[in-house]
């Protein structure tokens, strides 16, 4: 019998400033999969904004999704994102081993830092905690910031060399990394994707289009959860989930969107339909 797909979504649920389960929702499901969101704290908006509100669900996600195993509830991937402590590390390696089997496809987006510097809310015992999670995914997302915490390579913030980007892709596949997309690599004027999958590496370099938005990392990463839920193939999918950011971002410059306002991805969904 036909079942449609679904993807369980952990992440932070933050109500304005288009970041986490606000664009995952809309984006995996424009892509015909429905999205199973596994909240991992409740923000009015993010944290990008001078005030906020905030409720840690750290100790409701277990009780939570167990009701999930309960109902014997079955998804065709995993999609893990910012995480806020190494307790939710611990908890997100919990559900994988729960729910994952061989055909569940897992992506995790390290989201921890960014230029160079992690975020305030990311300490040592979490960026430690997020390497256990990479054996047990297929797809990672890293941008070159979140390459360097997880393998231990001091960055450097220059222009990084095809050598060193290979280099740290190989010290991800000793770590257990299947498929590796390291994102936000700059190249003169460009800006570069790495994928790593099995023999194939490659570097595919995109025009800046403008100052970047919060949340693009999220739109990115969903479409690569949702294209390999679908059956996509892995470079296809860094294409597309690229192209579709860069749009996002150069007609919310147009729109004159402020940066902290994430990117107007609605006004252009149905490309990915």
């Amino acid at each position: 019998m036909k079942r449609q797909k679904k993807i369980a979504v952990i992440n932070d649920f933050s109500g304005f400033g288009r970041c986490s389960l606000t664009v995952s929702l809309p984006i995996i499901s424009a892509m015909k999969i429905q999205c199973c969101a596994v909240p991992t704290a409740i923000l009015s908006n993010h944290t990008g904004y001078e005030d906020y509100f905030f409720d840690d669900y750290t100790d409701k996600m277990k009780p939570y999704y167990m009701k999930w195993e309960k109902l014997g509830l079955k998804f065709d991937g995993i999609y893990t994102g910012f995480l806020g402590s190494e307790k939710q590390a611990q908890i997100v390696e919990d559900f994988i081993e729960r729910f994952a089997d061989e055909n569940t496809v897992v992506t995790v987006d390290p989201a921890m830092a960014d230029n160079g510097q992690t975020y305030a809310t990311i300490d040592e015992k979490l960026c430690r905690e997020m390497k256990n999670l990479i054996p047990l995914s297929n797809i990672i997302t890293p941008n070159l910031t979140e390459a360097c915490i997880l393998t231990d390579t001091k960055y450097h913030g220059s222009e990084y060399s095809m050598e060193e980007i290979e280099e740290i892709a190989d010290k991800l596949e000793k770590m257990g990394a299947k498929k590796i997309v390291i994102t936000g690599i700059m190249k003169g004027e460009s800006i570069g994707n790495f994928i790593c999958d099995g023999d194939k590496r490659k570097l595919l370099e995109y025009r800046v289009t403008g100052i970047s938005h919060a949340g693009t990392g999220d739109v990115f990463a969903s479409i690569i959860s949702a294209d390999a839920v679908n059956g996509v193939g892995f470079e296809l999918s860094v294409k597309k989930a690229a192209e579709f950011v860069g749009k996002c971002v150069a007609l919310s410059n147009e729109m004159e969107i402020p940066v902290q306002d994430g990117v107007c991805f609605e006004e252009i969904l149905d490309l990915l339909v």
